[in-house]
């Protein structure tokens, strides 16, 4: 079912591929991008350093384990890795499990781009559109909510949202 995710809609130049083995360095300097609440913590640089490793292997021990169907995708813009992608399909959901990217390609609509193109994929099998968001994440909350997404749940410190297709959108 998901061999590529090129999808329709998503903004000209962008798309999504699945990760392979090659994209671990681009996964692991990813990763290290969005934690800057760690490079907070008073201590040397190298604890520091080896605290943020360790969270990225747990981060993918915790997916492995959570979601062991889940795929991952490098999302490309000109065929330059700029960010990733976490799905796991249900029966009835599409639950997107992760979305980042680089600090170059953020707040530049790539995000959202690729939101749409879910929302479209999703619409098509008539699945619900699943992601959990950090209660601090205003700007990922407003983007989502711009999108249709809806509050579903409080899992203190996130917020699970859930899109629904209108019929509309499930026969476009």
């Amino acid at each position: 079912m998901v061999n590529s995710m090129d999808l329709n809609g998503l903004a000209r130049g962008i798309s999504l591929r699945p990760a392979t083995s090659s994209d671990k360095y681009f996964i692991n300097t990813l990763y290290r991008s969005t934690r800057d609440d760690l490079r907070l913590i008073d201590g040397d640089e190298d604890f520091v350093e080896t605290l943020i490793e360790q969270q990225c292997h747990a981060q993918t021990l915790g997916y492995e384990n959570m979601f062991p169907h889940a795929f991952y995708f490098i999302v490309e813009k000109q065929q330059q890795s700029i960010g990733r992608v976490t799905l796991d399909f249900s029966d009835d959901a599409v639950h997107l499990i992760d979305i980042a990217f680089i600090p170059e390609a953020r707040n530049k609509g790539y995000g959202e781009s690729v939101l749409r193109a879910l929302q479209l994929a999703a619409a098509k099998s008539c699945s619900s559109l699943i992601l959990s968001v950090h209660q601090a994440n205003w700007t990922a909350k407003k983007l989502y909510k711009k999108l249709g997404f809806k509050i579903d749940g409080f899992y203190p410190p996130y917020e699970r949202m859930v899109w629904y297709p209108t019929t509309k959108e499930m026969m476009a």
